[in-house]
């Protein structure tokens, strides 16, 4: 039976615009160098765990929507350059936010000079980029991250086993071809 709940952010309108993605290379060298004022906001919620880029807020997605004027008000106030989001794998819940945010810095408050950005691979991809990019975490656990991305790659196996009738994913593996069979 399907269930009519609807996604959290159904109750949002969409946003209207795109952010682009910031490479993590740059994202790591404005961080490590300080060569500008970036400000990354991490809109995971219940998976907000295992550690965070150093210096990050936390504004779960889920009341993201109402909280963007303020945060534009900080940044403004900061003389903040880039504001960068990130989640879990900036593939979902980040983009939306960030696209969010955009729309009220292009549009409401006419600000046509904060850059406002999307961590290329998210959180994970962070992670998945090595001890360069994990020193600059807070509260990095590496058990949490391995065992993390151990589960997932077991999810992903099932789901490839379960969609290629045991072969992997493969369907082309064990198949008998119409010559192999007369």
């Amino acid at each position: 039976m399907a269930s009519d709940e609807q996604p959290w952010h159904a109750a949002f309108p969409k946003p209207t615009m795109t952010a682009d993605v910031m490479p993590q290379r740059r994202a790591m060298m404005i961080l490590s160098m300080k060569i500008a004022s970036m400000l990354i906001i991490d809109v995971r919620r219940t998976d907000y765990e295992g550690g965070a880029i150093r210096g990050s807020l936390n504004i779960p997605a889920q009341g993201f929507y109402w909280n963007r004027g303020m945060l534009y008000e900080l940044c403004y106030k900061a003389d903040i350059e880039w504001v960068v989001f990130t989640c879990g794998s900036s593939s979902g819940r980040g983009p939306r936010c960030a696209g969010w945010f955009l729309d009220h810095v292009r549009n409401t408050a006419q600000d046509k000079d904060m850059q406002i950005m999307v961590l290329e691979g998210g959180v994970k991809g962070w992670v998945k980029a090595g001890p360069q990019y994990t020193q600059f975490m807070d509260g990095f656990r590496a058990e949490y991250w391995d065992q993390l991305f151990a589960e997932e790659e077991r999810t992903k196996q099932t789901k490839a086993d379960t969609d290629g009738g045991g072969t992997g994913g493969d369907p082309s593996v064990g198949a008998a071809t119409e010559t192999e069979t007369k």
